[in-house]
């Protein structure tokens, strides 16, 4: 497929209209679910002083919430092929919004646990399902952007939650009988019910049912599908059991479990990380958390398109996290001093916010139409076992060294040796598969 600065106008209008209808809202949901999956880290500077939960009730509770992730991932994924996004997005997000408030009420280690667990049960499906979804409207030369812009929504959030939840902390506290972080749950909560119900009413489950598309954008968009052609090597499954047996992608499984465990332990222990910096305003510490994600929202979109202009995703990818590498390197060796550790965490920003859009792209290109379902959400739900397991273990490891250093050096090489699998485990297609691809017809005029 040409580029879009080849294509004719026609197209590159179609795919502006398809990408104004759908992504906002879609970004605006994925907001909501990053605040409600991370104020945990925002909420535990202050329920400490309510509740006598330790750091590795914290960190335990950070984590189970894959679990129930992991477990529950694959089926939803499935059933969203056979129901639709709507439907899904309805029964995901009015359920899990309940719980997210619910988490207001906790008072016990095994309240916290099984609020945590039964978010992560709930979510389930929901951020694979959307990237499956964004497949049947977009070919493999667009996703790229696109999909940086959709996870674009995950750097909002956390720009967001830092004043956002640094203000209802310090401001709230109090207000009518509630705790800060009691308000900061459900005000963040209430939220996704609401976008349930609406995703019902806004979206459509494919191309074919858009009312707002005429019959021959319909037939164009249906056409640049067809005659999609990837970036990297794409797999020849039959579908989701013969998929099962391909092992790479239990390698693809476990780069992006290197890449998510390293990136929670950051977003987890971010707002700490700050306040050991001598930031004792929990107002400021939300706002310097918001710089690294405002660097990525910039950087994940011009990476995004660069690797859709250029046709490549692999290096791109290795290239993004040694960026991050880099940057929490920086942070490491500036001590404390305030100026350096911010600007590193910044740079690492970049590269962290960056590189997952990446990850997907190229996994939506390496995975058959047949086992794309399945197999996007089984490497994300294997995926989610990184975050599960990896603030504990560096929870653990800081404790028993009393330095973090030894888990930011062990954060560092997760993310090293995760672009170096990728590198190894997908090749690029053949250059001569894209070169021969029909360069003028669109299946819309121009």
């Amino acid at each position: 497929m040409p580029s879009a600065e080849k294509e004719p106008i026609a197209v590159t209008k179609l795919f502006s209209k398809i990408s104004w209808r759908i992504l906002p809202f879609l970004m605006l949901c994925y907001v909501i679910a990053f605040l409600d999956r991370i104020n945990i880290g925002y909420a535990q500077l202050q329920m400490k002083q309510t509740l006598t939960f330790s750091d590795a009730t914290y960190g335990f509770g950070a984590g189970i919430f894959f679990i129930g992730y992991f477990l529950f991932e694959v089926p939803s994924n499935l059933l969203l092929e056979r129901i639709g996004v709507r439907k899904t997005l309805l029964r995901i997000m009015f359920t899990w919004g309940i719980v997210a408030t619910a988490m207001a009420f906790v008072q016990t280690p095994v309240q916290f646990y099984v609020a945590r667990f039964l978010l992560g049960v709930l979510e389930a499906g929901f951020f694979p399902g959307i990237i499956l979804y964004l497949t049947y409207w977009y070919p493999s030369a667009r996703r790229g952007q696109i999909i940086a812009m959709f996870l674009a929504a995950t750097a909002i959030a956390s720009v967001i939650a830092g004043p956002l939840s640094g203000a209802t902390l310090k401001y709230l506290n109090g207000f009518e009988g509630f705790h800060g972080w009691q308000w900061l749950f459900i005000s963040q909560g209430i939220p996704a019910t609401i976008l349930g119900v609406l995703a019902y009413l806004y979206l459509e489950d494919k191309p074919e049912d858009a009312r707002w598309l005429t019959a021959e954008e319909k037939s164009a968009l249906r056409f640049q599908l067809d005659h999609d052609h990837k970036d990297v090597e794409s797999a020849h499954h039959s579908g989701f059991v013969q998929m099962l047996g391909d092992p790479k992608v239990y390698g693809l499984a476990f780069t992006y479990f290197l890449l998510l465990g390293a990136t929670y332990t950051m977003v987890f222990w971010i707002p700490s990380l700050i306040k050991s910096w001598g930031v004792a305003d929990l107002f400021h510490v939300g706002l310097l958390a918001a710089l690294p994600q405002i660097a990525g929202i910039i950087a994940t979109i011009l990476i995004g398109r660069h690797s859709d202009k250029h046709r490549e995703r692999r290096w791109h990818y290795a290239t993004c996290v040694g960026i991050a590498a880099l940057g929490l390197l920086l942070t490491t060796f500036s001590q404390g001093e305030l100026v350096l550790s911010i600007a590193g965490l910044t740079l690492a920003g970049v590269g962290i916010v960056s590189a997952t859009p990446l990850f997907f792209t190229t996994i939506t290109e390496y995975l058959s139409k047949a086992s794309a379902a399945g197999g996007i959400a089984l490497i994300s739900s294997l995926g989610n076992l990184g975050p599960a397991a990896a603030p504990s273990v560096t929870g653990l490891i800081t404790a028993n060294t009393g330095s973090p250093l030894y888990s930011t050096y062990l954060v560092v090489g997760a993310y090293l040796l995760s672009g170096l699998l990728l590198l190894l485990i997908v090749h690029p297609a053949n250059p001569n598969e894209v070169l021969n691809e029909p360069a003028v017809e669109t299946g819309l005029a121009s």
